[in-house]
């Protein structure tokens, strides 16, 4: 008894408990069966998929879309192929019903159009009768959904889910009003995170237009002239590789004794492994990965480490290296010469050429692509910042923690 009262004090007034969790007194749970009709799409194949002008969902492009509503397509069919396919009716919930793994299994985006599309094979379709299909498609791709979903799904190499095994899953569903309020707010986000996709898209060719210019020397900057040099690489560079990790002065963190970085073969994270107590390499040095992604280049303006098989350009003349790593991102296709894992190798590298200017032609060119990554990845900040203010505020509001449409 005691525990029970125990149990009851938790519960916030105005909440009750339930299967799936503690929701709202004016919410219900319903299996989803409650809902509508489930039906299947019908196959769509690859080389179909590109035989018209009307548009289709293929079950893998729904991993593909960012939001939880349809807003664009991949693929397209003829309308001899549409006639044996599934047309999609306004307010269609659309169901991956294969992927690779138990936890993304059954990713769910909703179809709010009124044009005319089709649904391929695989993907299983809810048709609601009631509700919100924006609200829906909010959230079957909520946390308390996707663990029910992933406890159904069948299948190792590949996972299944089944429309029968979808319509068992149990929902939280306040009133509908409130989750035309609570899809309301979740849009209005994604409008949000979608302009400051495209900025950044927009942003990111814009610096790939200057860069055709200016690392080409097709365009000069004022107060440039003069022909640029032609040299190898190994005839400007002192090409190391990277050295073992020194344990006893590793550490996963940065603080005043762990202060110098350690970068690794790996793209994540610009490579960066942890924090040494020593370096052996100094500031205006240029890192390349050397295995597996090969030639990625990233200029280092610090004192750093080194280790596996990442190679490290020292300069053996005056050179901006981010310059440098710009010409070989963009300007340099490497070679694989093995039939195993990619590699590079100092002496491999060493052959390649590069053009370049002056020096403060190179430093006048690296602080304007400079300034522009910097633009870019202050916005990818403010996006990445909206995501997971997103994330936040869907499970607040799909749980119904935070209501924004109490009196129905």
């Amino acid at each position: 008894m005691i525990m029970k009262n125990q149990i009851m004090k938790k519960i916030p007034e105005g909440y009750k408990q339930t299967e799936i969790g503690v929701i709202p007194e004016d919410w219900e749970v319903v299996p989803t069966s409650n809902l509508g009709n489930f039906s299947k799409g019908q196959g769509i194949r690859k080389d179909e998929s590109l035989s018209g002008n009307i548009p289709c969902i293929r079950y893998g492009e729904i991993y593909t879309h960012h939001n939880n509503i349809v807003k664009n397509y991949n693929s397209w069919i003829s309308p001899i192929v549409a006639k044996t396919s599934r047309k999609l009716k306004k307010g269609d919930i659309l169901f991956a019903g294969s992927g690779e793994t138990k936890e993304e299994i059954g990713k769910c985006v909703a179809f709010i159009s009124a044009e005319e599309a089709y649904a391929g094979g695989d993907i299983v379709i809810l048709s609601p009768t009631k509700g919100d299909s924006s609200f829906f498609g909010y959230l079957f791709n909520s946390p308390i959904i996707v663990s029910q979903k992933s406890s159904k799904g069948q299948g190792d190499a590949v996972v299944h889910i089944s429309a029968s095994a979808l319509s068992t899953i149990d929902i939280p569903l306040p009133p509908k009003p409130e989750q035309t309020a609570i899809a309301t707010v979740l849009s209005d986000t994604d409008v949000l995170i979608e302009k400051l996709e495209k900025l950044i898209t927009k942003k990111k060719a814009i610096k790939q237009g200057a860069m055709q210019q200016l690392l080409t020397g097709k365009k000069r900057l004022p107060g440039f002239s003069g022909k640029w040099e032609v040299k190898k690489l190994g005839d400007i560079f002192l090409i190391l590789a990277g050295g073992d990790l020194i344990k006893e002065y590793y550490s996963q963190t940065k603080d005043d004794k762990y202060c110098y970085p350690i970068y690794s073969n790996s793209l994540t994270n610009k490579g960066l492994y942890g924090f040494s107590k020593l370096y052996r390499h100094d500031e205006n040095c240029v890192t390349v990965t050397a295995r597996g992604t090969i030639g990625v280049a990233n200029a280092r303006d610090h004192k750093f480490d080194a280790i596996g098989r990442v190679l490290i350009l020292r300069p053996l003349c005056e050179l901006s290296c981010f310059f440098v790593s710009e010409y070989l991102n963009n300007r340099i296709a490497f070679s694989i010469e093995s039939t195993g894992v990619p590699q590079l190798t100092a002496p491999q590298i060493s052959k390649y050429e590069i053009v370049f200017p002056g020096y403060i032609e190179q430093t006048a060119i690296a602080t304007i692509l400079s300034d522009m990554d910097a633009e870019i990845e202050k916005l990818e900040q403010k996006r990445d910042k909206y995501t997971m203010l997103k994330q936040g505020i869907m499970q607040q509001l799909l749980t119904g923690r935070i209501r924004i449409y109490a009196n129905n």
